[in-house]
């Protein structure tokens, strides 16, 4: 294989490692600032961020100045493409989750990372969707955790 394996990571899986840098998903996302895969974003998916972080619930408890380090942060090692288009049909139950399958298929990568059940019933096989889980198993599969 050549270079590291390139993802989209959900949101949810995004906030519970700034929440929680110690538990599964801060691990992965410490497994992307080592380089052991690529995270990639787009615009929408940085402001889906950025809102869900603004609420009260997390400004109160991680305070301004460490959720902007950790998007930053985020941004620094991704790779930012293009928002892709909105599909021509509804793909999620939950149509607000659309732009990420259309996202994994515009940017090419070999995986959807996600936590959210309506995403993760879906069969993708061109691109994979897993649990976080399941995404750091296949990292140290292929030699790089």
């Amino acid at each position: 294989m050549s270079g590291p394996l390139r993802a989209v990571a959900d949101v949810n899986v995004l906030v519970s490692a700034v929440r929680t840098p110690g538990g599964l998903c801060g691990r992965l996302v410490d497994e992307a600032l080592a380089g052991h895969w690529r995270l990639v974003m787009s615009m929408q998916l940085i402001e889906e961020l950025e809102m869900v972080l603004s609420r009260p619930a997390f400004r109160d408890r991680l305070g301004d100045e460490a959720i902007a380090r950790f998007i930053l942060g985020l941004v620094a090692i991704a790779e930012l493409v293009d928002d892709p288009p909105p599909p021509k049909t509804q793909i999620c139950r939950d149509p607000d989750d659309d732009y990420l399958i259309s996202l994994a298929h515009a940017a090419g990568v070999d995986a959807l990372v996600s936590g959210y059940r309506d995403v993760l019933v879906l069969d993708e096989p061109k691109h994979p969707i897993c649990t976080p889980a399941i995404f750091l198993a296949k990292i140290g599969e292929t030699g790089d955790a």
